[in-house]
């Protein structure tokens, strides 16, 4: 009976080993494969071709993946291989009944061997793809020549020869296939609702890429990829990035480089992949130079603060000189009235100011949204605000001088009395006039809180804005804080009908300068024509009003002010008595001989300037046209670029807006020690001028501390 049992047992046994041998077969043999692949050339690579038996009859799509497995410390390439490496590929040309196959790529993971950065995969990689056939009733002939590169100290090319037999409406499922398949997939970057890509903007002259995306969930430790589908993107490697995160904003900057030259992205349409924990997101979008905020870590408080001392600053910039006068004369009318009187004009005055930023404000939002090129005075480019502000300060001068007075009817005279003052509305015109006549100024801090107030959002704007005139209407919102302060002045008496007229004159001679700048519009022999018109009309009005004294004296002013003026325009401030050199020979601004240049060997000096921005002509005669800058400026491998911005220009607008820069004065030294450059403050002086020259120049003396100054 035991051995009939054992019989039985053993029978059962053998029966369920064959079924299970006959499952396993049966299962194997609907799995669609090639096996796995080994070259005996190189044996640490892996491979194998597999269809998940998934189909769409309707899209004639078959879905299968390529498998790699590598040995040891081998890798292989993404599809934008980074500084080295090539991207695997697999040329289908044989195949029939074939169209097209869709690649996808998993996430890859960065890698570095001997400072050069490559993209790739290790160990093990599932690439999924999608196969579209022609007739779903008709076999598929699959012929793939699969060549792949891998790479550990050494680098080697294998290829594989991927062969499937198969009719797509026939093909069954494979659980296991599509087991593998699903863990390729989830490693794919997909797009995402809470991920948005706010902007991709090139920088040519830095040659770096910066990425703008916005995570609604927040960011944690993100990584950007950039490749795309045209040649100048394809030949770019972009090394990785610098990543900066504000709340739900990353803003991420690469340097970008080529073997073939420099790269040419802008309007360039490219891929960004972006990696997070748990997050792998894929978007596209076409490179701008569209202005680019300042970094995402900085405080918004800080801007802040940083606008109200650039406008405070504002106040000394020789730019505000002019309307100096109108200040002075203010506080000198002061004299007498009662506080209340006193604190309402200093706030009309800064009322005035408060509107006139925000008018620019404005302005540079409408600017913006056409895409028209931004910057701080470019108001000063357009002949029309030229002569309009030639007009107001002639009339303002007119006034000052007593040619003219606005007279008002009885009843108005009436109304205003009744309020106590009847000034109100010249301080608020003065507060607005002083604000234009500085802008052709870019004071300390003051670019630093534009150009974050230009990247940012129309909001921000008018925040940073109203803290620029709130730091320029300090002074007089501190008057009208402590009116006592105006009270101080000396007492009203005749001596101040002369200082008024010293005042007007000093008008006058704004209102000529403005007219000289008229000359980058319209020809010279007409400017000269209109301002000996006008000075005769004021001379013969002033003959009229107060006789020929005024009038002989506002012409002796006019004559020797304007000798004065080129006889100090033309002499050093150290030695009165040594006149200016003549300037360096400057060649216009090409941002492609920057780069030759300096290749050469060369030291590369660039002045950003305009004939209206009374900075730079402080910056030029007080620092580049004297000892020793002007000698080292002149020397055999300096090479001197000038940029003129005063017309509209988009190339110097765009050099500037490369460097977050919006407005002039702009200096930068390039060379072998800087090729990417050292930014000047933009006040100079000759020490940073010299150490930015030496440490660009490569000289083994010289002083970082240029590069702190950038900016």
């Amino acid at each position: 009976m035991k051995k009939i049992f054992n019989s039985y047992v053993s029978l059962f046994i053998l029966i369920s080993a064959s079924f299970l041998a006959l499952f396993s077969l049966t299962a194997n043999a609907s799995d669609e494969s090639t096996g796995w692949l080994v070259n005996p050339m190189h044996p640490p690579l892996e491979v194998r071709l597999m269809l998940t038996g998934q189909k769409d009859l309707e899209a004639k799509t078959v879905e299968g993946f390529l498998e790699v497995k590598l040995a040891n410390d081998w890798k292989t390439y993404w599809r934008s291989p980074g500084e080295g490496g090539i991207a695997p590929k697999v040329d289908w040309e044989l195949s029939n009944n074939l169209d097209t196959v869709d690649w996808q790529w998993p996430m890859p993971k960065r890698y570095e061997f001997l400072g050069v950065e490559t993209l790739g995969y290790k160990e093990h990689v599932i690439f999924p793809m999608t196969f579209h056939i022609d007739d779903m009733n008709k076999p598929v002939f699959l012929s793939g020549k699969l060549t792949m590169s891998s790479c550990t100290s050494i680098c080697v090319l294998t290829d594989y020869e991927l062969v499937l037999d198969f009719t797509p409406a026939n093909l069954p499922l494979s659980t296991n296939a599509m087991h593998v398949f699903n863990q390729g997939m989830s490693q794919v970057p997909k797009t995402s609702q809470a991920v948005s890509l706010d902007m991709i903007s090139w920088n040519q002259a830095k040659k770096e890429l910066t990425v703008v995306a916005t995570n609604t969930a927040g960011w944690n430790k993100p990584d950007v990829f950039i490749d795309g589908q045209s040649q100048n993107v394809k030949d770019t490697s972009f090394l990785a990035p610098k990543i900066a995160i504000n709340d739900n904003q990353m803003i991420a900057t690469m340097s970008a480089s080529s073997w073939f030259g420099d790269p040419e992205l802008l309007n360039e349409e490219m891929a960004v992949t972006i990696s997070d924990e748990n997050m792998a997101v894929e978007l596209s979008a076409i490179a701008t130079n569209q202005i680019v905020p300042i970094a995402a870590n900085t405080s918004l408080l800080k801007i802040i603060g940083i606008a109200l001392l650039g406008g405070l600053i504002l106040n000394i910039m020789p730019c505000v000189l002019p309307v100096l006068g109108m200040k002075l004369s203010s506080v000198i009318s002061a004299e007498g009235l009662q506080k209340r009187q006193i604190r309402t004009q200093f706030l009309a005055s800064a009322a005035g100011i408060l509107t006139s930023f925000w008018l620019i404000a404005g302005f540079l939002v409408i600017l913006k949204i056409s895409g028209q090129a931004l910057g701080w005075g470019i108001q000063f480019q357009n002949p029309y605000f030229i002569g309009a502000m030639i007009l107001i300060t002639g009339l303002f001068a007119a006034n000052m001088l007593g040619l003219f007075e606005i007279r008002l009817s009885s009843n108005a005279n009436t109304w205003l009395a009744t309020r106590g003052d009847n000034s109100h509305t010249g301080h608020f015109v003065q507060g607005m006039f002083a604000t234009l006549l500085a802008t052709p100024c870019s004071a300390p801090f003051l670019g630093t809180a534009v150009a974050f107030a230009l990247g940012a959002n129309y909001i921000t704007l008018f925040a940073i804005f109203t803290a620029l005139a709130i730091g320029m209407a300090a002074p007089w919102l501190l008057i009208a804080l402590f009116p006592r302060l105006a009270q101080m002045m000396p007492r009203p008496g005749k001596w101040m009908d002369k200082v008024k007229t010293v005042f007007g004159l000093m008008m006058l001679a704004t209102s000529i300068w403005l007219l000289t700048l008229m000359t980058s519009f319209i020809s010279t022999s007409l400017v000269w024509l209109i301002g000996l018109s006008l000075i005769v009309l004021l001379l013969w009005r002033l003959g009229n009003v107060k006789g020929r004294k005024p009038v002989i004296f506002t012409l002796a002013f006019l004559i020797f002010g304007s000798a004065g003026g080129m006889l100090l325009g033309s002499v050093t401030a150290d030695h009165w008595a040594t006149p200016l050199p003549a300037d360096h020979a400057w060649v216009p601004l090409q941002t492609d001989e920057i780069a030759r240049a300096v290749s050469q060997g060369k030291t590369v000096f660039v002045d950003v300037t305009a004939d209206w921005c009374i900075t730079c002509k402080a910056n030029k005669i007080g620092v580049l046209l004297q000892e020793p800058v002007y000698s080292t400026l002149g020397a055999d491998n300096m090479l001197l670029m000038r940029g003129d911005w005063t017309k509209p220009s988009d190339y110097v607008t765009g050099f500037l807006q490369s460097y977050g820069r919006f407005g002039v004065p702009f200096n930068i030294v390039y060379g072998p020690g800087a090729p990417l450059g050292i930014q000047l403050p933009v006040i100079l002086n000759s020490d940073d001028v010299l150490n930015a020259i030496r440490v660009a120049s490569g000289s083994s003396n010289a002083v970082v501390s240029a590069q702190a100054n950038n900016g």
